[in-house]
């Protein structure tokens, strides 16, 4: 069930979904808090969910989408049953852990979800080879007295679940705000004028970092208006018209840095270059 967002202000909150962002659902409390517990429509029902991201102003392009609805805070039973369960959540990380390591598997639990029923009971894992974890799904089993599922994460899906602090000093993006992983490759690097070595390329996860992406559109297109390295090209410098060759590139200034033939550079805007390709710029003054 949804509501057509005529309220004024969304309000970040978690479910019980390890892999999940927050959801921004619609609010009509104006006294909700980060920390509170309130119930919320899902899919299948209601849940019980904690508000992660203090509430905010609809923004008018929004106006006409739908949300989900926080429909009102969490009853004390409500919050306590909330509490106990993810109490047992923490614990069951650590029995499971122990377990593991009991029986010789390189692997590290990530999370454990135990819904209200603990008919069935989730583990989350990250290995960086396949397990064979057919007898700890036995020891599981007889520990917490339920089905157990077992299901494999990726390094960067961890580093979701774990949550932390970047080197920019902010909250991870993964947890945070990111509703899905994007492929991120070195090209996306390379556009932006990385150096490759460097470590700052690498995010928590030990993969490259997903912020690579948010600029790489904007890099590719700028770059795409310019000249590749050691093209041939006219440009107009000191009063004249000037044969070089491209040395390097200013992505950001839209500008190349171009070589002569008496072994002298200069940086010149796009404008005043042109190259094969390139509708030709004419020449201003004697030609060298």
């Amino acid at each position: 069930m949804t509501v057509e967002a005529a309220l004024d202000f969304l309000v970040g909150v978690r479910l019980r979904e390890p892999l999940q962002a927050d959801d921004y659902l619609a609010a009509e409390d104006p006294t909700l808090h980060v920390g509170d517990l309130v119930v919320v429509e899902t899919a299948t029902g209601t849940a019980v969910g904690e508000v992660r991201r203090p509430r905010r102003e609809l923004p008018a392009f929004k106006r006409d989408r739908a949300f989900r609805r926080v429909l009102r805070g969490a009853t004390e039973p409500e919050a306590r049953e909330w509490r106990e369960r993810r109490g047992r959540e923490e614990r069951a990380i650590g029995v499971s852990q122990r377990l593991a390591r009991g029986r010789g598997l390189w692997m590290k639990v990530v999370d454990v979800e135990m819904p209200p029923d603990v008919r069935r009971v989730t583990v989350y894992f990250n290995a960086e080879e396949r397990v064979d974890f057919r007898e700890l799904v036995r020891d599981l089993a007889r520990e917490f007295r339920s089905r157990i599922e077992m299901r494999q994460i990726g390094a960067r899906d961890t580093t979701k679940v774990m949550d932390g602090i970047g080197p920019c000093g902010r909250q991870l993006c993964c947890t945070s705000h990111l509703r899905r992983f994007e492929p991120i490759s070195v090209k996306m690097a390379k556009a932006q004028d990385m150096p490759l070595t460097d470590n700052r390329l690498i995010g928590n996860c030990g993969r490259l970092k997903c912020c690579l992406l948010y600029e790489f559109s904007t890099y590719d297109e700028l770059r795409s208006r310019l000249p590749r390295v050691n093209t041939p090209c006219q440009a107009q410098c000191g009063g004249g018209c000037m044969a070089g060759k491209v040395r390097s590139l200013r992505v950001l200034k839209q500008s190349v840095v171009v070589g002569f033939p008496d072994g002298t550079e200069a940086e010149v805007p796009l404008e005043l270059v042109t190259w094969e390709g390139r509708d030709h710029i004419k020449p201003q003054g004697p030609a060298a």
